[in-house]
């Protein structure tokens, strides 16, 4: 038996509705709850009141504005070590490549010193990686003329995603304690 009654007349409807001492009883599905019989239900502390329109109207008050997130600032000390890994695994990577490998030096040199330029005035760690000097290597290295551009940015984008924000964090983690 359900409990939500109201002392309307019965009608019939469409909707399903029970019959119980000749008053309404509505079923869960029911948007509005009436009335209750009783004033002090039981389901009274299960469901809240109905909203009203204007209730809902009301422009939300901003409690607080929200917070911005600064970068810190680039670290010389780390561009310059994280420079040194860079050129490492970028040649090591790059002497696989059979059409680089003859001028491998002069393709590390140019990706590095764009790399080492990024991190010393732009990378302030994680959430600050750009694609700009990945596309300023692809753009150097055609311009020289040197084999593999695309292979060599790409293989310097990869290591980057890779392992760029793991060495911030590492670096940050050593420099405070």
């Amino acid at each position: 038996m359900n409990i939500f009654t109201s002392n309307l007349n019965t009608t019939r409807t469409s909707s399903p509705l029970l019959l119980v001492n000749a008053s309404v009883v509505h079923t869960p599905s029911t948007l509005f709850i009436l009335s209750f019989h009783s004033s002090t239900s039981l389901l009274s502390s299960f469901y809240p009141k109905p909203i009203s329109s204007k209730t809902l109207l009301k422009p939300l008050k901003a409690s607080t504005q929200p917070n911005k997130y600064i970068y810190p600032d680039p670290i010389p000390e780390f561009a310059e070590a994280e420079t040194l890994k860079f050129r490492r695994e970028l040649l090591k990577k790059l002497l696989m490549n059979k059409e680089i490998r003859g001028d491998v030096d002069e393709v590390v040199k140019v990706c590095a010193e764009i790399f080492s330029d990024f991190l010393r005035k732009e990378y302030g760690g994680p959430g600050t990686l750009l694609v700009e000097p990945f596309t300023d290597m692809l753009v150097a290295l055609k311009e020289k003329k040197l084999p593999g551009a695309p292979e060599a940015a790409r293989a310097a984008l990869l290591w980057a995603q890779n392992y760029l924000d793991k060495d911030w964090d590492i670096w940050i983690s050593q420099a405070t304690k």
